[in-house]
């Protein structure tokens, strides 16, 4: 007796991954967030919906840049924003996935806060870019000419002037400073930069003092404040100032002696 026919058993389509899942609502967002006559608010949602569908995706980029000195968080922020700027230029027209085109742009901008963050004093982004293409063209020219570029060679080879160039290469002191406390690290000691390039001021405790007692000057009478401009500016003797004024030296010590106990008074009152 034959054996009965055995029948082939039917095809069970395999459960879609999460990656098909997440690309099939991405698609299904961007067509709501594309919708030209879509509510406004629907289409908002729509945008949210797709910065919190491909957050892993910033999250996953973020983590090539760990441990270089900035937490992951603020990564994952920078990253978001670039997230954001994909999304918004997103074109389902261009036949690629989003997140291939994504991907560059999130790590574009976590690059970009690297080089922001890494300068010591902030300089405009045009001198942040035209330094690096000063490296490169520096490291170019240099091998193809043998010696290093002059300002005018590089300005060429990038398409500036020269004045541009220089202050690029000025803007280099900038990526990098020097404490005023660091020293060369001798054994004997060095002083720092803080004690090379500065010294206190010791008129600086007076400041107060000359400010307080400027009005009680003005209001001297013209002989007695030349007395104390004779005696205490130009270190006359009291002899000279009496030669000076044309009276008699007792009667100069008489008047410095009452000007300045005039001007004591009168400072301690104001205290």
């Amino acid at each position: 007796m034959d054996s009965p026919r055995t029948q082939d058993a039917p095809e069970v389509d395999a459960p879609p991954t999460g990656v098909e899942l997440t690309r099939l609502r991405s698609a299904e967002l961007f067509r709501d967030l594309h919708d030209a006559g879509a509510p406004q608010h629907l289409r908002e949602r729509a945008r949210d919906d797709l910065v919190h569908l491909h957050l892993p995706l910033v999250e996953h980029c973020a983590r090539r840049f760990r441990n270089r000195g900035e937490p992951f968080e603020d990564l994952v922020q920078v990253g978001t924003i670039g997230l954001i700027k994909s999304v918004d230029r997103f074109d389902t027209d261009r036949g690629v996935e989003f997140s291939t085109y994504a991907t560059p742009t999130i790590i574009g901008e976590i690059k970009r806060y690297f080089r922001d963050k890494g300068w010591a004093i902030r300089v405009p982004r045009r001198l942040q870019e035209l330094r690096m293409q000063i490296g490169s063209a520096t490291a170019e020219l240099t091998q193809s000419l043998g010696r290093s570029p002059t300002p005018r060679e590089l300005a060429e080879a990038i398409g500036c002037t020269v004045e541009e160039i220089v202050e690029g290469i000025e803007s280099s002191n900038a990526y990098s400073t020097l404490s005023l406390d660091a020293s060369d690290d001798s054994d004997d000691g060095a002083a720092s930069m803080l004690d090379a390039i500065g010294v206190d001021d010791a008129n600086l405790e007076h400041v107060e003092i000359r400010e307080s007692i400027k009005p009680l000057l003005d209001r001297l009478d013209p002989r007695e404040k030349k007395i104390l401009l004779l005696r205490f500016f130009k270190n006359m003797t009291q002899s000279q100032i009496a030669e000076e004024i044309g009276v008699s030296q007792m009667h100069v010590s008489r008047l410095l002696n009452r000007t300045l106990v005039q001007l004591r008074t009168s400072l301690e009152e104001a205290d």
